[in-house]
């Protein structure tokens, strides 16, 4: 990366989610939300080739629309979010529409690559230029330390290994 021509995005939470995706039961499919995360990025210029994100996201502040369902998520069952209160990212490169990077949860680093729409720049209203993207990819959950599972009589599994996440961010230009 150009140091000289180096420009800072930060993250617009007003028009920035964080959304997962798994199947309950295997007969539905549960959304649910982080409501408090950052993002950086740094570019060359306006020039998202090789844009270098940091993600920082608060696992306190996970929404599932159900106040017991999110403490469980909160518990060592899962996110264990007292030991380990932040999930993050750090991207290694974005190439052809692919976002690669190490992903953090807990305890675990592990190298992931998601799909990433770059939407373009654009200058809002009030003169800040802004930059989107649409992220999305796959998950194991097991991966990452977070076991927790049960089997109901029929024998189904309560909750899939597989999450699906669905990010949509829009970055504000610094400098």
């Amino acid at each position: 990366m150009n140091t000289q021509n180096r420009t800072t995005w930060v993250l617009d939470s007003a028009h920035s989610e964080f959304a997962f995706k798994v199947k309950h039961m295997m007969i539905s499919t549960l959304t649910g939300y982080f409501e408090k995360f950052d993002a950086t990025a740094l570019t060359d210029g306006d020039d998202f080739s090789s844009v270098a994100v940091e993600v920082n996201v608060d696992v306190n502040s996970i929404y599932t629309k159900n106040s017991d369902r999110d403490a469980h998520l909160k518990s060592d069952d899962f996110f264990n979010a007292e030991s380990f209160p932040k999930i993050t990212f750090k991207s290694k490169g974005f190439k052809d529409g692919k976002l690669s990077g190490e992903l953090t949860m807990r305890d675990v680093t592990k190298a992931v690559i998601l799909d990433a729409d770059f939407n373009g720049i654009a200058v809002d209203p009030y003169g800040q230029t802004k930059a989107g993207f649409e992220i999305s990819g796959e998950i194991s959950r097991k991966d990452f330390n977070l076991n927790w599972n049960a089997i109901t009589e029929a024998g189904s599994i309560v909750v899939s290994d597989k999450v699906k996440l669905q990010i949509g961010v829009q970055f504000i230009k610094q400098s």
